[in-house]
């Protein structure tokens, strides 16, 4: 009887942490075996997180190891040498790869993508450069997407050509830097805006407290209000305030 464990690892640095030891503990196999030979067959993935299937006879304790190829992303990170993705991929564009680079992702996870086509296949790393904030080519997936479509990089897919030449790596670097710098200032232009419209916001505010302070009718015993009927005129108020009737009063 046999039982398949999938685990996640990073390429070559396996480590007996809890998610080792939960999996494979119960089963009874030397964990530190399985540990080194999942280094050994992962080594070439250095620094990315890779899908592994440990295959375990339940009867015998021993094992096989199934390696797939790391996540679209994790291989797109690989290609820039970053270590993690854009905490903004709209407003922060961290990385600009060429159509080579997207093609080379792309044959990598073209078997486990269960689609037809090595183009259909780039068009799904695109995809997934997009949520990292990555461009190609210098433009966002959509716009790329377009091109894909219309046949532009027809003769890199159908040749799978997947290495950038020096001088285009240097063209990609430019367009990242000057795409990032008008990023920036739309950013700064945008919360200037906003910072405006706030005190605009503050300032009517104040206003309208002031406006309501000045209309408001002076309150009882205060300058310029009316006593009450029947009430005394208070010291400093002439007998001509004082009520009729008390005026009738002392006439008879």
């Amino acid at each position: 009887m046999s039982e398949t464990i999938d685990l996640m690892v990073e390429g070559g640095k396996a480590s007996a942490g809890a998610q080792m030891g939960q999996a494979l503990g119960p089963l009874g196999i030397n964990i530190s075996d399985v540990l080194l030979k999942i280094n050994e067959k992962t080594s070439s993935f250095n620094g990315m997180k890779v899908p592994v299937k440990v295959i375990i006879d339940t009867d015998t304790k021993e094992f096989d190891l199934e390696v797939g190829t790391p996540p679209v992303s994790e291989l797109i990170k690989k290609e820039l040498n970053l270590k993690k993705a854009s905490g903004e991929p709209n407003k922060n564009k961290i990385g600009n790869i060429g159509i080579e680079q997207a093609i080379k992702v792309a044959k990598m996870k073209q078997d486990s993508m269960f689609i037809n086509s090595l183009k259909a296949a780039v068009k799904c790393v695109v995809g997934s450069c997009s949520s990292l904030g990555i461009l190609i080519e210098g433009k966002i997936a959509r716009e790329i997407n377009e091109d894909i479509d219309n046949g532009t990089f027809d003769k890199e897919i159908n040749e799978e050509i997947t290495e950038v030449s020096p001088e285009k790596q240097k063209k990609l670097k430019s367009q990242l830097a000057e795409i990032q710098e008008e990023l920036q200032k739309e950013l700064e232009k945008q919360k200037e805006e906003e910072e405006k419209a706030a005190a605009e916001a503050a300032e009517k505010a104040a206003e309208g407290e002031e406006e309501t302070v000045e209309g408001e009718e002076p309150a009882e015993g205060e300058e310029g209000a009316e006593p009450k009927e029947g009430e005394e005129p208070k010291e400093g108020e002439t007998a001509e305030e004082k009520p009729a009737e008390e005026d009738k009063k002392e006439e008879k």
